[in-house]
């Protein structure tokens, strides 16, 4: 619950503070350098042709201007020693409050032309510190910057995983698709930016709050200076912050800076204090001269500012020729009337927090800390809006989206009933489908014949329906190894566990099975049928079987119902209609694995397919062209020949038929076929779910005792070339679909079952549930570890809570996915007490059958009996 607040207060902060913090970061991104920028743009205002001779001194210029205009009243001189750089005065401007800095030839003290770019310049400073609307604006970004620490804190402690890796902390997986690619931007992108970001959120509140600077000064052990004291009631009631932030963005337009002792406020102080200009000039001389000769240091800039003051004291700054940064500023007060420096402050000799506490502008932009951290820091600014954007894109996916509108169940006809006729009630034990359907298509057909009929699911069944019903007819799927539907199960353990007197009901079973399970065939349906018979009830014919829905002997259901019955019943059949696929993609997952080769295949459709996670795909096999030839030569048939009428050769035709069989003389190629069955269908879980534009299947090679391939197996491994069409349909399987809510799922397979638990998981991170927990069991991590960079990276991103791993061979005791359940057994009744929802996918034998075990010694018997009822404990085993 405490990571679902911080999850929601973050990305309500994020859609609501996220564009203004987009903006400070691009605005602070090109402020901080604002310099190079207008030394780049303005190469005739910051460089001169190098000359022969000695630049003007300070006071060579102020006596220049005194002669050629002297209304300028000027603030203070800047020379650099380098050749070809310009000199620079401050100057008293109105409206100006830091003053005007003017660029002058430092040889003839000519007026070089205006900087470009100045009145840019200051309004991406506005934006950046008040979006330019004035002390409201400042408080959004104050606020803003706030809300950027929070940011930062619990985003990370949100992402932070129950495993730790540098790759899942610090690699974006171009792999991942659509939510999953955004979410892993948005984390790891912004796990590399946390530094950047804390110092800038920690420095920038400087300027916003009178209190948080308060602070600062107190946390670094240094005292406010003078200045900021006087500037605090001003700074804290939203005023402009304090002066040494002032002085700093004059010197973005000004190499060296000028003083913060020398702004257009002071406008005829000289004057008022009776300084004469004559005064001014030998003051400067003696000083430029007393300077150089005393200082002992070469220097990229100095500053001399106008003496205001009778005092004999002249002010000056100066830069190391090497600076630590380009606010790194020595101050030298020279006393000109004694000939000598009288105090000299070195920037290289205050301490580590001093320097911090003096150069805030240089930390908050980053040069502080050299160049390449500065580029870093303005690379971090610029990218914030893509947490803006990446955070929007996951808040409107987040949104609960449509879940597809769910297969329409065959509704009955509205015809006139046969009032003499005795109800029919129909019921089905279903796991992945089919006997619903079977269910649903014989009510319809006993309606046709006028006949009432009742459709219900075997859970949902009462002895109380079957003491009223007359006629009863069973759809039973057997389920792995002769076990009941999840669902149905609650009805075998407390109906069919009763003696009743069934004497009043006649009935019939339809069972389905697989005969891949020869020694649980319809076993389910055959316990149904005993059981009804032992209580009295009248059989009107014995089980009938159908081995993976075959349209034979659904027939021949319907047939005998019609027979019983002497109603006329349509033909009811279960139509297979397969689409087209092309296979596009095939991956061996598991190289080098001491298990055989497990493959991820990716398929594309020739149309639009829906379909939802959980569902199965039905695949019709085809021959290898090696079995095919042989065929052919077998029985000495030319693989171009025509078939009858059809444009196709036998070659094609082959392809999807059962060539084992014993074959009979044929007269003709028509003949042929009819002999030849087409080859059983395959089902294999689905993988992906359809926003991410592809079908998935995760299928390992099958090999009988003679190493022959498996039939679907084989086919979709090593025979079907890539790029060939597959023929495939979609097979709902809803006591596999999700839930419908945000409750927590438990997601447990092994092998290829780690299929229908991925297709689960993105469905649900889609839709922004986080409460997921993936029990994950194969033989060696380093080979068999499917899908492993995208279930790390759901994991760091906090989309998957819980990954737990069993790979059996990776040490000398095997351990497998019912062990880590019950190392997890409090943590699993505490997902189960807030609601959650069990998904099993892989192997019946050995996995699903252990993990059914360990439920019920964790939870008890009851309790996983309830958990089916409810829908809360579902299975896709095989």
């Amino acid at each position: 619950m405490f990571k679902k607040t911080l999850f929601q207060i973050h990305w309500f902060f994020g859609i609501s503070a996220g564009l203004i913090l987009s903006i400070m970061g691009v605005t602070g991104a090109i402020y901080s350098y604002e310099q190079p920028i207008q030394q780049w743009l303005n190469p005739e205002s910051y460089n001169v042709q190098a000359e022969q001779k000695e630049k003007l001194t300070p006071a060579q210029i102020f006596q220049h201007f005194q002669q050629t205009d002297p209304s300028i009243k000027i603030n203070s001189i800047t020379i650099s020693p380098e050749p070809t750089a310009s000199s620079s005065m401050n100057i008293v401007k109105e409206g100006a409050r830091k003053g005007y800095n003017m660029m002058i030839n430092p040889y003839s003290a000519a007026v070089l032309p205006e900087v470009k770019g100045r009145e840019f310049f200051q309004f991406i400073q506005q934006l950046h510190r008040n979006l330019t609307v004035g002390e409201f604006g400042k408080q959004l970004t104050g606020a803003s910057t706030l809300i950027l620490i929070y940011f930062i804190l619990s985003g990370i402690y949100l992402r932070w995983p129950k495993k730790h890796s540098l790759k899942q902390w610090l690699m974006v997986k171009p792999q991942l698709k659509g939510r999953n690619f955004l979410w892993d931007l948005h984390a790891v992108i912004g796990t590399w930016v946390v530094i950047f970001y804390l110092l800038l959120a920690f420095t920038g509140l400087y300027w916003s709050y009178g209190w948080w600077r308060d602070g600062m000064f107190k946390v670094m052990g240094v005292e406010r200076p003078q200045a900021e004291m006087q500037a605090k009631d001003g700074a804290g009631k939203g005023g402009n912050g304090p002066r040494e932030s002032q002085g700093q963005q004059r010197g973005a337009q000004n190499p060296a800076g000028p003083s913060d002792h020398a702004e257009g406020k002071h406008e005829g102080r000289a004057e008022k204090k009776g300084l004469k200009p004559e005064q001014i000039s030998l003051a400067l001389a003696q000083s430029w001269t007393g300077f150089n000769a005393q200082v002992g240091r070469e220097y990229s800039s100095v500053t001399f500012n106008i003496p205001k003051k009778a005092n004999g004291e002249l002010e000056i700054q100066f830069v190391d020729a090497v600076p630590q940064h380009e606010r790194a500023r020595n101050k030298a007060t020279y006393d000109y009337s004694a000939a000598e420096i009288k105090k000299l402050e070195l920037y290289e000799d205050k301490k580590l927090n001093e320097k911090i506490m003096s150069s805030m502008l240089p930390v908050h932009r980053g040069s502080f800390f050299g160049p390449v951290y500065q580029f870093a820091v303005m690379l971090a600014a610029l990218i914030m809006p893509l947490f803006f954007v990446t955070g929007w894109m996951l808040y409107l996916k987040r949104r609960k989206q449509k879940r597809l509108t769910q297969q329409a169940k065959n509704s009955l006809n509205a015809v006139s009933l046969d009032p003499n006729a005795q109800p029919w009630l129909i019921v089905y034990a279903s796991q992945t489908g089919l006997a619903e359907q079977l269910a649903w298509r014989t009510a319809t057909s006993l309606q046709e014949a006028r006949q009432p009929a009742e459709v219900k699911a075997a859970q949902q069944l009462t002895i109380d329906d079957l003491k009223q019903a007359s006629q009863l007819l069973v759809i039973a799927s057997t389920y792995g190894t002769g076990e009941a539907p999840d669902l149905a199960a609650s009805f075998e353990k407390k109906l069919m566990s009763q003696q009743l007197d069934f004497s009043h009901l006649k009935f019939a079973v339809l069972a389905l099975g697989s005969k891949e399970y020869p020694d649980s065939y319809c076993a389910f349906g055959h316990r149904i049928f005993a059981w009804l018979k032992q209580n009295g009830a009248a059989a009107w014919f014995d089980v009938i079987e159908t081995n993976n829905g075959d349209a034979a002997a659904i027939q021949q259901w319907n047939a005998s119902l019609a027979k019983v019955t002497q109603l006329d019943l349509q033909a009811m059949t279960i139509e297979k209609t397969f689409d087209q696929w092309t296979l596009q993609r095939r991956i061996l997952l598991n190289p080098n694995s001491l298990g055989a080769p497990a493959f991820n295949l990716e398929f594309t459709p020739a149309h639009e397919v829906h379909w939802q996670a959980g569902d199965i795909a039905e695949i019709q096999p085809g021959n290898s062209a090696e079995r095919i030839q042989a065929f052919l030569s077998q029985h000495k048939i030319s693989a171009n020949a025509k078939v009858g009428s059809t444009a196709k050769t036998i070659n094609e035709l082959l392809l999807n038929r059962d060539l084992t069989g014993e074959v009979e003389p044929f007269a003709n190629l028509e003949h042929l076929l009819e002999q030849l069955p087409l080859l059983p269908s395959r089902e294999y879980s689905i993988a992906s779910i359809p926003e991410q534009q592809v079908m998935r299947l995760v299928v390992r090679q099958q090999s009988d005792a003679q190493g022959q391939l498996g039939l679907g197996s084989g086919w979709l491994s090593q025979h079907a070339p890539l790029d060939s069409i597959i023929n495939m349909r979609i097979r709902t399987n809803e006591s596999f679909h999700l839930i419908m809510d945000n409750r927590p799922i438990i997601c447990i397979g092994n092998g290829t079952g780690i299929a229908g638990l991925m297709s689960l998981l993105s469905a649900r991170i889609r839709s922004g549930y986080t409460d997921n927990w993936l029990i994950f069991g194969e033989r060696q991590r380093e080979h068999d570890f499917f899908f492993q960079s995208t279930v790390e990276a759901w994991q760091s991103t906090n989309m998957l809570q819980r990954l737990d791993l069993a790979f059996s061979r990776d040490q000398a005791e095997k351990v497998y996915v019912h062990h880590k359940l019950r190392e997890q057994a409090a943590e699993l009744k505490v997902w189960i007490e807030h609601g959650a929802v069990i998904y099993v996918c892989g192997s019946i034998n050995g996995m699903a059958s252990d993990v059914d075990s360990a439920l019920e010694e964790i939870l008890g018997e009851a309790a996983v009996d309830q958990l089916k009822l409810d829908g809360r404990y579902r299975r896709d085993v095989y």
